[in-house]
């Protein structure tokens, strides 16, 4: 086994013409029936490469739709569903959302304390419609029954 050195760990490929194959004793035509039958065996496999430009023209970034991007929802008919996630410590947390149309939407806390609290003195809600101000920490929600 040879030993790793330091030196090697970026060295980059080279790469050889024909004429270059020819002057090291290859045969570039040997090579090429290695290379096809190692293709055959899928052994070798085209990657899929893109540009730094391509991807980032591509990228959407992750976001966490929330309660108050929907214009209103049922209380009723849509059920909550635990979730768990991590923060950018590694730290784990669990949270609650609600899927509309195959689409997650988190539901806070403060939201569904605001529900039980309109609950307490109109027991037949059956709609509502959540708006959000501020971000971060400072982030608040109004609970608005809907008849």
């Amino acid at each position: 086994m040879i030993p790793y050195k330091e030196s090697q760990k970026h060295k980059p490929l080279e790469c050889y013409t024909n004429e270059e194959l020819k002057e090291h004793h290859y045969d570039p035509e040997e090579i090429k029936a290695h290379t096809s039958n190692a293709e055959s065996k899928g052994m070798m496999r085209e990657k899929n490469m893109t540009t730094i430009k391509e991807a980032a023209q591509q990228y959407t970034p992750q976001h966490t739709k929330n309660i108050a991007d929907l214009p209103e929802v049922n209380i009723e008919q849509i059920n909550l569903e635990d979730r768990q996630g991590t923060d950018n410590k590694g730290e784990t947390f669990n949270y609650k959302v609600i899927v509309v149309d195959g689409e997650e939407y988190r539901v806070p806390g403060s939201v569904i304390g605001s529900i039980k609290g309109i609950l307490q003195k109109k027991a037949d809600l059956k709609r509502v419609s959540v708006s959000k101000t501020g971000e971060g920490m400072n982030t608040r929600y109004t609970v608005i029954p809907i008849e």
